[in-house]
């Protein structure tokens, strides 16, 4: 999509096909999908009456757990506190910090496409990571 708005470059393409024919190195298929919110990050957590946190906006589906994480490390964080808390209900698997930035990759590219070319250089440092 980013192609056709005219929003890459030649050299952008070729990490991006390098990437995307890798893929595999990254991720495996030996994850069981789960059901994640999707678009976890911390301005889609509110707080009600006391101060309870609700999620909000969700954009629901079956995934990698890890895929959560894509969010929720890209855009304002979550706290040490969060992490901290999910790691000891369901920790996660060695590696997983490097897994993630494939992750973020796909919501930095989906920002790409919906709010243009301020999007372009870190969707370009992170293909520039795999390529």
């Amino acid at each position: 999509m980013a192609q056709n708005q005219a929003l890459t470059t030649p050299l952008f393409n070729r990490y991006a096909e390098r990437t995307l024919s890798r893929i595999g190195d990254f991720l495996d298929d030996s994850s069981v999908p789960v059901l994640i919110h999707g678009d976890l990050w911390a301005g889609n957590v509110i707080a009600v009456a006391g101060g309870l946190p609700v999620l909000i906006d969700p954009a629901v589906s079956y995934s990698d757990r890890e895929s959560e994480f894509g969010m929720t490390t890209l855009f304002g964080a979550f706290g040490d506190e969060f992490y901290k808390a999910y790691d000891e209900c369901w920790p996660l698997l060695d590696g997983w910090q490097e897994r993630v930035k494939i992750y973020q990759l796909y919501h930095l590219l989906n920002h790409l496409n919906l709010f243009g070319s301020s999007y372009f250089e870190p969707c370009m440092n992170t293909l520039r990571q795999f390529s």
